[in-house]
């Protein structure tokens, strides 16, 4: 049972230790991996599918044929669901578009493009863990941005197939590839291109700590999203929270990974003694309570504040992926807020609706770094270029000016590359 305890500096100081995975100790086998399939290609692929996945792959890219088949499999009313979900997640994520601008001053232009990236490749976990919420969540931004060619890769199933709710969800979001390969050599795979795979110019989507490490050894081949660690989720509550519910959303992330985060902060004594009690009734029903149970032990942790602003206070410190305010009026609790991924409001909205269904994005900022970076979005999938234009007139007029900012820093070529139109 987590025991409640009193909030002390000293309680947030130690949880402030957390940092993103540690993946020094992965280090050596990701960089072979990527060094392999660099020089060898699909056939390091393959080797990497049969050691990892049990499962031999003649051709990576899933054919129409099994595309058809997964439609088939799924059945009308689940592609309908995924349907529903990918236009909630359009609607919020064209409200991200933005347009270049340009201004015009005295013989001056100045301006700013945007362009969406030519390709992008999302990962995707597979197989019991796959997930074809991750799918909308990465493909729909992505072709609502422009991306021109947007590639897929996941591990395939022990029977060399795809899961069939992962293809549909692929289709349905614009998908224009997808490939049997995971782990990190998916990663070197559109990173560095193979026969088989094209190379990308930004890798997202969420992978286990292989996958986190390879995407953070081919940044600067190529952009990703971010480096994401276990997942989190904070809870503030007060009174009117109802235990159960509490305890069930504190275990929706906690079912996900022994190393997940979950925790309560309350200013209800009675609350936080109710939430420990349901947190053992309902983890051990659990189809996953082997994996919740660890996640509780390891980094649970029911907190008593004085009262909802300190709470608040702790949880910006945190900067948690997941921020659930259960309390009467969270919309005060909200203008407070100030590092979270993602904050989901009063006693009727847990995170799984997040998850699955609202259209806010999924894949957030964990391990803190809430505190400086943001969901995925439309932007991730676009880049702006600047340009400028001087007349001839304008340029002798500031010509002084650059000629001197340039000589402060003792670059005289660029002084003379002014200079030298008025000689």
């Amino acid at each position: 049972m987590i025991k409640p305890i009193k909030f002390t500096p000293q309680l947030i100081e130690n949880m402030l230790c957390r940092t993103a995975e540690q993946a020094c100790d992965v280090d050596g086998t990701v960089r072979a991996i990527i060094d392999d399939v660099r020089a060898n290609g699909d056939s390091a692929l393959r080797k990497y599918s049969l050691a990892f996945d049990k499962v031999e792959i003649d051709n990576f890219r899933v054919s129409e044929q099994e595309f058809a088949e997964a439609e088939a499999l799924v059945g009308r009313e689940y592609t309908q669901i995924l349907q529903r979900s990918a236009a909630n997640i359009a609607e919020f994520h064209k409200k991200q578009l933005r347009e270049g601008f340009e201004i015009e001053q005295d013989g001056c232009i100045i301006g700013q493009k945007v362009i969406p990236l030519e390709s992008a490749g999302l990962y995707v976990p597979g197989g019991t863990a796959a997930y074809p919420s991750t799918v909308l969540m990465n493909a729909v931004p992505a072709k609502i941005a422009g991306v021109s060619r947007i590639v897929m890769v996941t591990p395939p199933l022990k029977n060399g197939k795809v899961k069939a709710e992962v293809l549909v969800a692929a289709r349905i979001a614009g998908v224009d590839e997808v490939y049997k390969t995971g782990g990190a050599q998916a990663v070197a795979a559109l990173a560095y291109g193979t026969k088989s795979i094209p190379k990308v110019d930004k890798i997202t989507g969420p992978g286990n700590i292989y996958v986190a490490t390879a995407k953070k050894m081919v940044f600067g081949i190529c952009g990703i999203d971010m480096v994401a660690g276990p997942s989190e989720i904070l809870v503030i509550a007060d009174d009117g929270a109802r235990a159960r519910d509490v305890a069930a959303d504190l275990l929706s992330q906690a079912e996900h990974d022994v190393r997940a985060t979950a925790v309560l902060i309350t200013d209800s004594a009675k609350l936080a003694d109710e939430v420990s009690v349901e947190l053992d009734r309902q983890c051990a029903a659990l189809e996953r309570a082997e994996i919740a149970r660890k996640s509780l032990e390891n980094n649970c942790k029911i907190i008593i504040a004085d009262d909802l602003e300190e709470a608040v206070r702790l949880s910006d410190k945190l900067a948690p992926e997941h921020l659930e305010l259960s309390v009467r009026e969270p919309e005060k609790l909200l203008a407070l807020v100030h590092n979270a991924g993602s904050v989901f409001l009063g006693y009727s909205t847990p995170e799984a609706v997040g998850d699955y269904y609202a259209g806010a994005n999924h894949t957030l900022p964990t391990s803190g770094t809430a505190r400086f970076s943001s969901p995925l979005g439309v932007e991730d999938f676009i880049k702006t270029t600047q340009y400028v234009k001087y007349t001839r007139k304008k340029l002798e007029n500031v010509a002084d000016d650059i000629i001197t900012f340039a000589k402060s820093e003792g670059l005289t070529a660029h002084a003379q590359s002014v200079a030298v139109r008025f000689k």
